[in-house]
């Protein structure tokens, strides 16, 4: 592309119709995922009991506040509804972005891909216009459609930068040669209704391996394509409604990845959406006062700037998946580098720990009862990320030494499985982790993984 063609692209102009039913759909998906894990009592369980919470570096800040905690999921049900609507919507993005992130930060154990996806796009969208059109903060001003270009194509860019590394990273031994983990998964799999008994067949864990890799390669291209789009969106509702019913822990990644894919369409069928839903607001005597109350429109000028920041902010997105690089040793073992990097459901890996704490004055030791201060998720996950582990040890080492032992030293004993290998020890017992300071640096104290996994 050349200086004329960027010119040209940079300054041209789009229907704000996808935008619009993207800011919709994913408003409304928060709100009602929200509203979900308050109900089934997710707030009390991951954020109140526990004791001790899992924090992410640079955010140990980041922590539950008592009951105030429900404030602020509160906060971010609100903003997503007035984000959907597009009322007061710079406010709104702001509070949705901040609030939704505050959740995530709160304790590392509740790691998911898809909230990662939900903050990245909600960052984003606080510098689209997305609620330049059909939005309570342009009643007065309907007409106003047309938005720069590529504010639409950088949804679109970021959605093929989580296919794209989702795909790159099933380019391994373990998911191609040997189809783990999803033979392990599958084969757990025997008790769903008509497919259940053919899920044990070895075939089918290699055409579901193979095809989850090509499909998240390939995935991209097809939507872009406008002769393969609709057979690209089948795939992608048939994708992710498979993985919902084979892993329904998945939670809500099928839906957002299925409504977020919609923007790949033509203005014309968003354009159809909001006709729709135009007559069904039309009717509503809520829309015919809000428009004699909305004095003139709100209407948010986004400036070249925007442009600027949303591509860093893109160009972010791609070399961030790449730092494991920087790391020796096997990513599924040491997981360095192995977060906010799109490997969805890539590993199969369980473990169990126990940590020795010693009194160096009189060598006295003892062992910790994990549930003394872990709920049994915290413990699972903590069993197996060495990260999880350092960080607990210093923990056990701040707590002990405030009950009065002193010179508290902090070991582990730490084995886990991989894709069903047989279990290895993961930490070496001889490091005092109370004396280690958890960084981005490599974790030499991690053993190194006696097996080869070879890939990209």
């Amino acid at each position: 592309m050349n200086i004329n063609s960027l010119k040209h692209y940079i300054n041209s102009k789009t229907s704000s119709s996808p935008l619009v039913i993207f800011r919709i759909s994913f408003g409304l998906l928060i709100f009602f995922s929200i509203i979900r894990f308050w109900s089934n009592g997710w707030i009390k369980s991951l954020y109140l009991d526990p004791v001790f919470h899992f924090s992410y570096l640079g955010f140990s800040w980041v922590k539950p506040v008592g009951n105030y905690t429900y404030l602020i999921f509160l906060l971010c049900i609100l903003s997503s509804l007035g984000f959907a609507l597009g009322y007061k919507y710079k406010l709104s993005s702001i509070v949705l972005f901040l609030s939704f992130t505050y959740i995530e930060l709160m304790d590392k154990t509740t790691y998911l891909n898809h909230y990662y996806l939900i903050s990245i796009l909600a960052f984003m969208l606080i510098f689209l216009p997305a609620a330049n059109y059909f939005s309570i903060d342009s009643l007065r001003n309907n007409k106003d459609k047309l938005i720069p270009r590529w504010s639409v194509d950088s949804i679109k860019v970021m959605l093929c930068i989580v296919y794209f590394y989702a795909g790159f990273a099933k380019i391994n031994s373990d998911w191609l040669i040997d189809a783990q983990p999803l033979k392990i998964w599958l084969q757990g799999s025997y008790d769903i209704p008509l497919i259940g008994e053919l899920l044990q067949k070895k075939w089918v864990h290699y055409i579901m391996s193979w095809g989850g890799m090509l499909y998240d390669c390939l995935i991209p291209f097809l939507l872009y394509i406008k002769r393969t789009r609709w057979f690209a969106f089948l795939l992608v509702v048939i994708f992710h409604v498979l993985t919902k019913v084979l892993f329904p822990a998945i939670g809500m990644f099928p839906y957002i990845m299925i409504v977020s894919c919609f923007i790949f369409f033509n203005y014309s069928y968003h354009d159809q959406i909001i006709l729709f839903l135009r007559r069904l607001v039309n009717k509503t005597r809520l829309y015919k006062n809000l428009k004699k109350r909305v004095e003139k429109p709100k209407i948010l000028n986004h400036s070249r700037n925007s442009m600027y920041l949303i591509a860093g902010f893109l160009l972010l997105q791609i070399l961030i998946p790449l730092r494991y690089k920087l790391y020796p040793g096997e990513l599924f073992w040491t997981e360095q580098g192995y977060r906010f990097s799109w490997r969805v459901m890539l590993v199969e890996k369980r473990g169990h720990t126990d940590f020795r704490i010693i009194n160096s004055d009189d060598n006295q030791e003892f062992y910790v009862n994990n549930e003394d201060f872990l709920t049994p998720f915290q413990e699972k996950q903590m069993s197996f990320q060495p990260d999880f582990i350092v960080e607990f040890a210093q923990f056990l080492g701040d707590y002990y030494t405030e009950k009065g032992l002193n010179n508290v030293e902090v070991y582990v004993d730490a084995f886990a499985t991989l894709n069903g290998r047989k279990s290895e020890r993961l930490i070496d017992p001889k490091i005092n982790l109370y004396g280690i300071k958890n960084s981005i640096l490599h974790k030499d104290w991690i053993n190194p993984y006696p097996h080869e996994i070879n890939k990209l």
